[in-house]
């Protein structure tokens, strides 16, 4: 027989650097999950993912067992990435901080092919580029 599923957690979580602090201690704690194991298979299974930030669901059973999927990190993160900059633009229409190239948008598409809603690149290229235009990022057409 299944085990009877309780709750789903999300949280997003540095790459590598899972702890018992918060938010992680908290959020795991009150549901009476081992938070260490946690953190040590999290981070197990990303430590050589560099900075980045990835979100997490973990299914909680009610024999106080659980399960996790570790997403792709969130669009932003990644447009951020490949541009180098810090953050988006605060002001999206007329403060543009960078431009992305066709190749690095598709580059992108990729990595987020998984977590989207479709399994057509050019649809999730126009999903990315979505994100990037919010956050002030400019796509160059070819």
């Amino acid at each position: 027989m299944a085990k009877k599923l309780i709750t789903q957690i999300k949280l997003q979580i540095k790459a590598g650097q899972a702890n018992p602090a918060p938010p992680i201690g908290p959020a795991l704690g009150q549901h009476g999950i081992n938070i260490m194991d946690f953190c040590n298979q999290f981070n197990n299974q990303t430590k050589d993912k560099g900075e980045l930030i990835f979100p997490v669901v973990i299914d909680v059973f009610e024999d106080r067992s659980f399960s996790f999927i570790i997403k792709t990190p969130p669009t932003a993160i990644l447009i951020k990435m490949a541009l180098n900059i810090p953050k988006g633009s605060s002001q999206s229409l007329k403060e543009k901080v960078g431009k992305l190239t066709q190749s690095q948008i598709e580059d992108i598409a990729k990595t987020k092919m998984p977590d989207l809603n479709t399994n057509n690149l050019d649809a999730a290229k126009k999903i990315i580029i979505g994100t990037a235009r919010n956050m002030g990022v400019e796509v160059s057409e070819n």
